[in-house]
């Protein structure tokens, strides 16, 4: 394994995206949420999507110099073009300008369109949380489940986040996908001939496998069975019908270089406190924070990423030297 600082992993895919075709703006926001990934844990949306991502600049599927168009069709929603570059930009602007909006009005959203990975949707809500909203954020993906009852992948994962500020430390933070498992953790498993463990894929045929392979042609199980898949039915409304982005249906991969833009849709929800119940709000999650520190052995969801950062800021990351050399050598201009 190799160990990076933080700066230098964030240089190493920085300079990557720039010279893929990236702009300054992009490589650096791009750069900073994969690290941030790799920080707390979810190394399938850090630094091993650098080489995809600098694939699709080259070949002009993701566009590298987009830059996010903000328009306000009612007083309380924005919509943002994203360009089909990455959505890491206009997820910055999100953040910069929904907590605002929310404070005048009490509830605001935006709803992403041409968009493109979400990478770690957590971070999104917890920025937002961070300047004191409670944030909602959805995103759909290409198809990976299959609608209830059916057995084509039609479905995206669907990630969703939620996070809440809570007064003297770090804000509530709840982020999953509406799969089992990312369809991340099936590519890997396929590339080494590993068996998958019950329960997380179907074949093609809609027959439950635990071959890793015949999951890639197949479809990825929902949480909750049929539940599961509803939920991410509604998160493709969201999406896809109001925010404008492509059903998951219509979306190609993050993964490949080739074809068209994947221009799926985010939806992001913020609410002020102020709307609501003003201060009673933070003495809820007090009484919240009260409750699970009352048990033995509990902890608030989302607290093991504060464990990680700690150890990330004092250790670095770690990284497969495989991945750290092809990242190493993406250096040079496209």
């Amino acid at each position: 394994m190799t160990i990076l600082s933080l700066d230098d992993a964030t240089l190493l895919a920085r300079a990557a995206f720039e010279a893929a075709g990236a702009s300054p703006a992009m490589a650096a926001s791009t750069a900073a949420a994969l690290v941030a990934a790799e920080i707390d844990g979810q190394a399938g949306h850090g630094l091993s999507r650098v080489p995809s991502y600098a694939a699709q600049l080259r070949s002009g599927k993701a566009n590298g110099t987009a830059e996010p168009a903000l328009t306000r069709p009612k007083p309380a929603t924005l919509h943002i073009d994203v360009g089909h570059g990455f959505a890491y930009p206009a997820l910055d602007l999100v953040v910069e300008t929904l907590p605002a909006l929310a404070g005048e009005f009490g509830i605001a959203a935006a709803g992403l369109f041409k968009s493109h990975h979400i990478g770690q949707a957590g971070r999104v809500a917890e920025r937002l949380a961070a300047a004191g909203v409670i944030a909602l954020v959805l995103s759909n993906t290409p198809p990976a489940m299959a609608l209830p009852g059916g057995v084509k992948p039609m479905l995206g994962t669907n990630p969703l986040a939620f996070a809440a500020p809570m007064t003297g430390r770090e804000p509530l933070v709840i982020d999953l996908s509406l799969s089992q498992v990312p369809r991340a953790r099936i590519v890997a498993a396929a590339k080494t001939g590993q068996a998958l463990p019950a329960g997380w894929a179907s074949d093609a045929q809609g027959h439950p496998t635990t071959d890793s392979q015949a999951a890639l042609t197949g479809t990825l199980a929902p949480i909750g069975g049929a539940k599961g898949a509803v939920l991410a039915v509604m998160v493709e409304i969201l999406c896809a019908a109001l925010a404008g982005g492509r059903f998951a249906w219509q979306a190609t991969s993050f993964f490949e270089a080739e074809g068209a833009p994947a221009a799926i849709g985010q939806m992001i929800v913020a609410f002020a406190p102020s709307g609501f119940t003003g201060d009673g709000f933070a003495a809820g999650m007090r009484e919240l924070a009260a409750a699970f520190a009352g048990e033995e052995g509990l902890r608030l969801p989302g607290d093991s990423r504060l464990e990680r950062r700690l150890r990330a800021r004092s250790r670095g990351i770690e990284i497969d030297d495989a991945l750290a050399a092809t990242i190493e050598g993406m250096q040079r201009p496209a």
